[in-house]
């Protein structure tokens, strides 16, 4: 999309009306009607990502509370809770012209007030919105329709950070004055989104009805969605094929893709979202004394083989890569970093010198391994097979999402941990909190899980995220990839298999780049199921 440029200032402003008229062309043949039935592997301790990155809460939360913008497959953005942005050109100041005739679903105006205390809100209790907004100075709201975030510094990707999964704007009038985090609205949310929230009954499921004062009609087209929360990956491939279910994505096993490839009631969508840029891994807890020793960890991470993972865990759907910047980052990813050559014999004499000798059991010492649900329990299983081999004990420890961000993030009770740390849309939002020693905070979620410092990693990570020039960008983000390599932190898995499951009455379930975690405000249901 060209974009008009105007002296002074950068400036990206959208022919709103026109391409309102596009969205709604392509939606006026989409039937109206009927309930979505959506599957979600893991319960959610939150219903809104304001205070936690979980997947599950992302996946939820911009049903019913929305962002400023939402993005295309190339990540341009388009207009949301805004309808027109610019960005001053020393990088410092970002207006938004935000919609009017916005309603809270409890009948209150949606204003700048409410943008400018969920911004601050982000800042200082979300897990990537630390980061993200660290350089946000104030905010100014000139009028109820105008927010102004200035900024001490420039953060390159800001612009691409405003989704509803990712920077939710929730209403000022009921959070502020209470506690955030233990606010009954995180999980009883009042948004400006397409679907009201109706309950959650714990263990079962979400209901969500159509909001029939949705700004943007006659948008959305389903009356309902009820979201099932179903553990076991078998019960979910049945509940889909039975009828039960319509739609969800890394819902079935694997094992069960061509199968399902095979049955004319489904689509078998293999598209990665790009504004998650998923990643999985191996983190190290150094504060567990073993692994205080990077020839430990070296050593774990050549006892593990990436190529026979990816075939026996992942079914050969994965992309496996050993940099923390995955191949999704395509323009900041090193392709000449290398797993660790896979093996065993000089695993075992590294751990010999590091005074981990065998046992007469044969054993070195022992591990407790944690493994975020979103994790296939068979890369826990692959992970302890493949350090018993080289006399490390593994225990493996399963827990439902609530428990293990407790156990893992503020128990700090494991040494190994598999996590499913999305890379995003931008290194500096999704990965600088993994590395960034500022970033440490028992009790953060999902940010810095191995406890590690290392102030040129710092230096790094912190000079990219204000870069304006993206060839000096790119060189720093290179840097710090060859570092945490380096210090082994983490044994990186790459990409994991995206596979959304639909049944083929299911339309337009997956517009934007957000994909499942998008707001469903498009979803129809065709009468014919063709």
């Amino acid at each position: 999309m060209s974009l008009p440029y105007e002296p002074g200032r950068r400036f990206w402003k959208f022919a709103v009306a026109a391409m309102t008229c596009g969205l709604l062309a392509a939606g006026a043949s989409a039937q109206s009607g009927g309930t979505l039935n959506w599957i979600i592997a893991n319960e959610p301790a939150l219903f809104v990502p304001l205070t936690t990155s979980a997947g599950s809460s992302c996946d939820l939360g911009p049903k019913v509370v929305e962002g400023l913008l939402t993005y295309d497959y190339k990540l341009n953005p388009l207009p949301l809770l805004a309808t027109a942005w610019s960005v001053s050109k020393d990088g410092l100041r970002y207006r938004f012209d935000l919609r009017k005739g916005v309603k809270w679903h409890d009948g209150k105006d949606f204003t700048a007030d409410d943008v400018a205390f969920s911004i601050l809100t982000l800042k200082q209790y979300h897990p990537r919105g630390r980061s993200t907004f660290a350089n946000v100075e104030r905010i100014e709201t000139p009028d109820a329709h105008t927010a102004v975030l200035v900024l001490s510094k420039p953060v390159p990707y800001l612009l691409t950070a405003l989704s509803g999964t990712e920077s939710p704007i929730v209403p000022k009038h009921l959070y502020e004055g209470t506690n955030i985090q233990t606010s009954k609205y995180n999980n009883a949310p009042i948004g400006t989104g397409p679907f009201v929230f109706k309950e959650w009954v714990k263990g079962s499921h979400v209901v969500l009805d159509r909001n029939p004062d949705y700004w943007d009609k006659p948008k959305p087209y389903v009356d309902r969605v009820v979201a099932r929360f179903i553990p076991d990956a078998a019960a979910r491939a049945l509940a889909l094929e039975s009828g039960a279910a319509d739609l969800g994505t890394k819902v079935i096993p694997l094992s069960d893709v061509e199968r399902f490839k095979a049955s004319p009631k489904f689509i078998v969508d293999i598209r990665s979202f790009p504004y998650l840029g998923n990643q999985q891994q191996l983190y190290f807890n150094f504060d567990t004394p073993q692994l205080k020793d990077v020839k430990v960890r070296r050593a774990i991470a050549q006892s593990l083989d990436m190529e026979a993972f990816n075939k026996v865990v992942w079914f050969g759907y994965g992309t496996i890569a050993a940099s923390p910047i995955g191949p999704q980052i395509s323009k900041y990813h090193d392709p000449d970093i290398k797993y660790y050559p896979f093996d065993l014999k000089q695993a075992e004499a590294a751990l010999d010198e590091a005074g981990y000798k065998r046992g007469a059991d044969g054993v070195r010492f022992r591990l407790r391994l944690l493994y975020n649900p979103y994790q296939d329990k068979r890369s826990a299983d692959f992970v302890r097979q493949s350090l018993a081999r080289v006399g490390i004990d593994v225990a493996i420890e399963s827990y439902d999402l609530a428990t293990y961000v407790t156990k893992a993030y503020t128990d700090r009770a494991f040494d190994i941990t598999l996590e499913q740390l999305a890379n995003m849309f931008d290194p500096t939002v999704g990965v600088q909190r993994v590395f960034w020693s500022k970033n440490f905070k028992i009790g953060l979620s999902f940010a810095n899980p191995s406890h590690y410092v290392n102030p040129e990693v710092d230096r790094l990570l912190e000079e990219a995220a204000v870069e304006p020039d993206e060839a000096k960008r790119h060189q720093e983000f290179k840097d710090f990839q060859r570092l945490v390599y380096a210090d082994v932190v983490s044994v990186e898995f790459g990409t994991d298999p995206q596979i959304t499951i639909a049944a083929k009455k299911v339309k337009d379930y997956i517009p934007t780049a957000e994909g499942i975690r998008g707001s469903f405000s498009e979803v129809s249901l065709s009468e014919d199921g063709k």
